[in-house]
């Protein structure tokens, strides 16, 4: 746990403690041309100025100290009054080429901003910020093109008094990082729009929500497909309409299939209706079928998949009873049936499997060695991870991590999303309305919203070995719109997710939308 609270240190506050950090000069007495004391390990605790760095502003607000996450040691900020700080160390010599810094951090927020940054290396200044986690370290990049042979890192604090970030292990290395995916799911938005919804721009012209997204920097959409919805949306033939509209927009398309006529999830994977007393050896089938009806239909409209998810947070498993995880020889069978019609329509769709519960490791663990050990295929692995109900970003960092690593497979964001205000638009209770039931560190407000997704996508942009695809944000057009709700067989139904979508309630594109813009 946090601890340095040094009281020396808050009698020394120097003057300097206003300045703007962004007057620092590039370059100092202490240029080296690869990484010196990354882990803050030459001097001990107590360092005031640690080896191979230099500080500028509230110098005294930067030291070295125990408690390291490898070694004894690491960096903090931190003082009992309000503070600006960076430390920063200058590499020259470097060949031009792309580069990337790693490192360990530790936040417990509340700042007005504390981030990391690679700057002066000849391009745009390239930053990450520090997600908010007190107990455990969290793994971040920052990659940057050096054009002119130099680099300067940079460990920044605008802070409030007694605010405190821990950073330790720092490499710099030639590399590259980012994800391919900033996605979003969009499956509301047909009915949305057909119950009179509408979508501005951020300046208040009504527009196309797709266009809208994709201007904002989205690359890949999401939709849900069940088999014969009470409402008649999220079937076959909307996909299909919604499919053109995505492809149209230069985006790629992700297809969610649920193999149920209503919402499935880690508490509900009914069959459909039509499926209902069909045997094992039908279920197979009839997977395979609509699998392959829907696939082949979106590929001879030239609106090919490129990604499948063979169920939809499939927990407990799918098709429940038989395809229950009580019975894995019998699940590991459906999944492989839904497989094979994805590559019957287009070999080189990737199939994903989908668990919730993205911050548990032994759940995680034990679901996907039972399915390898039963020889389920699969391409990728997709988590859903909500803050406010599946762990801590520690937890989450170490579940995607070890599904990466142990798999070798790319992973991803299924799912995620953070509530904009709490109050609800429509006479429905939000899913989430009250502050306690919020992240530590993220606000309910445009800005915690625009946090909370930029700090997700630098989690999966930091899985090794370039693992970590991206994130979908689940639902960025579903707003509240009467007859829109969360129920398909109930016209009066009201949305619970409404201050969570990415348009306000006055209809407007949020400035968290900017989240698209991630690497």
């Amino acid at each position: 746990m946090f601890h340095p609270r040094r009281t020396l240190r808050a009698l020394l506050l120097p003057l300097a403690a206003g300045l703007d950090l962004t007057a620092l000069p590039a370059q100092t007495a202490r240029a080296a041309s690869t990484l010196t004391n990354g882990g803050f390990e030459a001097d001990g605790a107590g360092a005031a100025t640690p080896a191979g760095w230099s500080e500028y502003g509230s110098n005294s607000a930067s030291f070295a100290e125990s408690g390291g996450r490898s070694g004894g040691h690491r960096l903090s900020h931190w003082s009992s009054a309000a503070y600006k700080v960076e430390t920063y160390q200058y590499l020259s010599g470097l060949t031009s080429g792309s580069y990337k810094l790693t490192a360990w951090v530790r936040s417990g927020g509340g700042q007005n901003a504390a981030y990391i940054a690679l700057k002066n290396c000849g391009g745009a200044e390239q930053r990450t910020d520090l997600p908010v986690s007190a107990s455990g370290w969290i793994r971040i990049v920052v990659p940057v093109n050096v054009t002119n042979n130099q680099c300067t890192i940079s460990i920044n604090s605008d802070a409030n008094a007694g605010n405190w970030i821990n950073v330790d292990d720092l490499t710099f290395s030639a590399g590259t990082s980012g994800t391919s995916i900033k996605g979003a799911d969009i499956s509301s938005l047909p009915k949305s729009e057909a119950k009179g919804g509408v979508y501005r721009t951020g300046s208040g012209s009504a527009g196309d929500p797709v266009a809208i997204l994709k201007s904002a920097g989205m690359n890949y959409a999401r939709l849900k497909v069940w088999v014969d919805p009470a409402d008649g949306y999220n079937n076959r033939a909307r996909v299909l309409a919604m499919a053109k509209r995505v492809k149209a927009q230069g985006m790629k398309l992700l297809v969610d299939f649920h193999y149920s006529d209503t919402w499935a999830d880690p508490g509900a994977q009914s069959k459909p209706a039509a499926w209902a007393s069909h045997s094992y050896s039908q279920l197979k089938t009839d997977v395979y079928d609509h699998t392959y009806d829907v696939l082949s239909a979106l590929k001879a409209q030239g609106t090919t998949a490129d990604m499948v998810q063979v169920g939809n947070e499939i927990n407990g498993g799918m098709l429940w009873n038989e395809g229950s995880t009580n019975n894995w020889t019998q699940l590991a069978g459906l999944l492989n049936s839904g497989y094979n019609a994805v590559k019957a329509v287009n070999s080189s769709t990737g199939v994903a499997l989908h668990l919730a519960k993205g911050g548990d490791l032994s759940g995680t663990r034990w679901w996907f060695d039972s399915a390898v050990t039963n020889g389920v295929k699969f391409d990728a692995i997709g988590l859903s991870f909500y803050g406010y109900w599946h762990g801590t970003l520690y937890d989450f960092q170490t579940t995607l991590d070890d599904a990466a690593a142990r798999y070798g497979k790319p992973v991803f964001v299924a799912e995620t999303a953070y509530p904009f205000r709490l109050d609800s638009e429509d006479a429905h209770e939000n899913i989430i309305d009250t502050a306690d039931e919020l992240v530590p560190g993220y606000p309910a407000s445009t800005t915690g919203q625009t946090r909370w997704m930029n700090d997700m996508a630098s989690i999966v942009e930091a899985v090794p070995n370039g693992r970590g695809l991206g994130v979908f944000y689940w639902e960025a057009t579903w707003t509240a719109v009467s007859g829109n709700g969360w129920d398909p067989a109930d016209p009066s139904s009201g949305n619970g997710w409404e201050n969570q979508a990415l348009f306000g309630y006055d209809d407007r594109a949020l400035t968290s939308m900017s989240w698209f813009r991630h690497r």
